[in-house]
C-alpha cells in the first residue's frame, strides 16, 4: 500500500503532462555555423522529474530522426546536423541546426529567432580566429559595413526590412595577405514582435459617459510575456499618452468625431511602435450607432435645416422630392417612425429644399450658339487649308486670320461660311 501511494505521488500524472510546454533549447557559444573540429554545447531547458522516480531518464536527445544515448541536461557535439531534445511528457523543442565549415571565412549568425527591437549581431570569422582584413558585411549582395580589421557587424534595433541572406568578405595574412575570400551566405530573420494594432468600439462607458475603445494587438507567443504600453490620439493630437492601459474613452461630447481617432503600441523602450488605422465605425444600425441617435429622435424631428448640425450622423438623403415624400412617416434625417406616431412638429421644415432644375427651353439658346460657333470653326479650318494648297486663290487676303475672326466676334451676327471651288 505504501508502495503505491509513493508511486503516485512521484510519476506526474497524465493531465499534468499534457499541459507541459516543449523545452527550449539553446546552444553556446550561440552561432549555428562552426569551424571543423571545434565543439559547441546543446542544454535543454523545461521540465525534469525528480530523480527519485522509479524511470529517471529525464532528457531525450534527437539528431536528425536518430536517439543519442546521452540523457543530461546538456551536451557537447562537433558534428553537423538538427538537433532536438525532449523532457518527460512534454513535446519537442524546436530545432537546432548546425553547420560545420572548412572554409576560410565563415559567417555565424543567431541560432534563435531575433524579434523587432532587439539587437541583431553578426560575427565574420577567419579560420581558427586567425585576423580578418578589410572586412565587408553584404546583405542581399549590397555592402552594408566596412572594417579595416575583424569586427563584430550589429543592428542596434533589427526590423523586419533587415530580414535577407548575409555574407561578409575580407583578406587574411596566411604568412602574406591574400586575395578577397568570400564566406557562404547565412539566412537570417527578423520576427514580428507584435502586429500593427486596431482601434475597436467596445461599447457604452456607462459609469462615466461617452464610448470605450481599446487598442487590440497580439504579441508572438514566444514574447507573450514582453510588456506594451498605449497611447490614443485625435487626428493629430495626442488625447492619452503612452499608459499601459490599452482602453481609452472617448468623452461624450466627442463621440461624433469617433473616426477621428487611432492608437499607437509600442514596447517599454520604444524600440518598437506601432500605429492603427483610423478607427472603424460598424455599419450603420449597430446597436452603438442606434444607441447614439435614439436620444437625440425628437429634437430631429423639430430641427429645421438651416440649424446647427444633429447630434448624430445623417443618411445620405436624395435631391428628389419624389423620393423625400414616398415613405410616410419618415423624416429627412432617415429616421422612420411607426404608422400613426410621427412627429407633429414642423415636417415640411425636415424636407430638405429641391434645388431647381434648368428647363430646356432655357439650355436651347446655349445650344444654337454652340453649334454657330461651331459651323464658324469648320469654315475657318476650310479656308486655311484651301489657302495653304493654293495661295494664288486668295490674293486679296493678306491680313491674318485674326482679323478676320475678331471681325466675326465684333459683328455678333452668325458668319456664313464661304465654300471656294477648286
Amino acid at each position: 500500500m505504501w508502495a503505491l501511494t509513493a508511486l503516485l505521488l512521484l510519476v506526474p500524472s497524465g493531465g499534468r503532462a499534457a499541459t507541459l510546454e516543449k523545452p527550449t533549447l539553446s546552444l553556446h557559444p550561440p552561432w549555428t555555423t562552426i569551424f571543423k573540429g571545434e565543439r559547441v554545447t546543446l542544454r535543454c531547458d523545461g521540465y525534469h522529474p525528480p530523480l527519485l522516480e522509479l524511470r529517471p531518464i529525464s532528457t531525450l536527445w534527437y539528431s536528425g530522426h536518430l536517439l543519442l544515448p546521452s540523457h543530461k541536461k546538456s551536451i557537447e557535439v562537433q558534428t553537423p546536423g538538427v538537433y532536438r531534445c525532449q523532457t518527460r511528457g512534454a513535446p519537442v523543442s524546436d530545432p537546432i541546426h548546425l553547420s560545420v565549415s572548412n572554409d576560410w571565412l565563415i559567417l555565424q549568425v543567431p541560432y534563435a529567432a531575433v524579434f523587432e527591437g532587439e539587437p541583431l549581431v553578426m560575427r565574420c570569422r577567419g579560420w581558427y580566429d586567425k585576423m580578418v582584413y578589410k572586412l565587408h558585411y553584404y546583405h542581399d549582395g549590397k555592402a552594408v559595413r566596412y572594417f579595416p580589421s575583424s569586427a563584430n557587424y550589429t543592428v542596434p534595433q533589427a526590423r523586419a526590412s533587415d530580414s535577407g541572406r548575409y555574407q561578409c568578405s575580407g583578406t587574411m595574412r596566411i604568412p602574406v595577405e591574400s586575395a578577397p575570400m568570400f564566406s557562404a551566405k547565412a539566412a537570417v530573420t527578423v520576427q514580428e514582435l507584435f502586429p500593427a494594432p486596431v482601434l475597436r468600439v467596445t461599447g457604452r462607458a456607462e459609469a462615466r459617459g461617452g464610448v470605450a475603445v481599446r487598442c487590440d494587438t497580439r504579441l508572438h507567443p514566444q514574447k507573450r510575456d514582453t510588456p506594451l504600453q498605449f497611447a490614443f490620439y485625435k487626428y493629430s493630437r495626442p488625447v492619452r499618452r503612452f499608459d499601459w492601459g490599452a482602453e481609452y474613452t472617448v468623452p461624450e461630447s466627442e463621440v461624433e468625431e469617433l473616426e477621428s481617432y487611432w492608437c499607437e503600441a509600442a514596447t517599454a523602450t520604444r524600440s518598437v511602435r506601432k500605429r492603427s488605422p483610423w478607427l472603424q465605425l460598424a455599419g450603420r444600425g449597430s446597436p452603438l450607432h442606434l444607441a447614439s441617435t435614439s436620444a437625440a429622435v425628437p429634437q430631429a424631428a423639430t430641427s429645421a435645416p438651416g440649424n446647427q448640425p444633429l447630434s448624430f450622423r445623417k443618411p445620405p438623403v436624395s435631391r428628389s422630392a419624389s423620393s423625400a415624400t414616398s415613405v410616410q412617416n419618415t423624416t429627412s434625417s432617415g429616421l422612420q417612425f411607426p404608422a400613426g406616431r410621427a412627429p407633429t412638429a414642423g415636417p415640411p421644415a425636415c424636407v430638405p429644399p429641391t434645388p431647381l432644375e434648368p428647363s430646356a427651353g432655357a439650355l436651347k439658346p446655349d445650344v444654337d450658339l454652340l453649334l454657330q460657333e461651331m459651323q464658324l470653326l469648320k469654315g475657318l479650318l476650310n479656308r486655311v487649308v484651301l489657302e495653304l494648297k493654293e495661295p494664288q486663290a486668295f490674293p486679296e487676303h493678306g491680313g491674318t486670320l485674326e482679323t478676320s475672326t475678331s471681325h466675326f466676334a465684333a459683328s455678333g451676327r452668325t458668319p456664313e461660311t464661304t465654300i471656294v471651288e477648286s
